[in-house]
């Protein structure tokens, strides 16, 4: 595996403001959800570090489901938006207050046909969110009810967030520079 020394071109959020920023989230929600229980939806792999140290925020009664999905695109980091579910809910959420809860979007496309199948089931209310939100390339319009940082268009990696399953230990978010990047073998 590569030092990601080599490729990374700089450090956008650091892990002090991560957590900072996770904990508002949460105290956020807690109020938002006062009174109520919530359900709160993990999409993996990406998701599964922002949404456990989310859930430690919380201060209201919450139950964790996750899904798994592919979206698969033209060309080595794109994403058509079509997507596949690997691993499905197994909760029920029909009268259910569900919180998706999303590593990263862009395009918008993936998190918008998510919301749209979920709504299908029915929740008592739905609301997504996302760590990271790359609005500067949006081409499907999507409401994200939380958001943890505006990042620019650059690909990025770290807490949760890998490049070829690598890299999602570290506990900053980065920017790469995939010109020196070096796909392992």
């Amino acid at each position: 595996m590569q030092d990601y020394h080599e490729f990374m071109d700089e450090v956008l959020v650091d892990e002090r403001a991560i957590e900072k920023r996770v904990a508002e989230l949460g105290a956020q929600i807690s109020r938002d959800y006062q009174g109520e229980e919530l359900l709160v939806v993990c999409l993996l792999r990406g998701g599964i570090t922002f949404t456990a140290d989310l859930c430690r925020c919380l201060t209201i009664p919450h139950t964790l489901d996750c899904m798994a999905l592919s979206s698969y695109g033209v060309g080595r980091y794109a994403s058509s938006g079509n997507v596949r579910v690997n691993l499905d809910l197994h909760t029920n959420i029909e009268g259910l207050n569900v919180l998706l809860v999303e590593d990263i979007v862009d395009s918008g496309r993936t998190l918008a046909q998510v919301l749209e199948m979920l709504r299908t089931r029915h929740p008592k209310n739905l609301k997504a969110c996302v760590l990271l939100d790359k609005k500067y390339r949006r081409e499907v319009p999507v409401e994200v009810d939380y958001v943890g940082f505006d990042v620019p268009d650059k690909y990025v990696f770290g807490y949760g967030i890998d490049i070829d399953e690598h890299y999602r230990h570290l506990r900053f978010i980065a920017s790469a520079d995939l010109s020196r990047y070096h796909k392992p073998t």
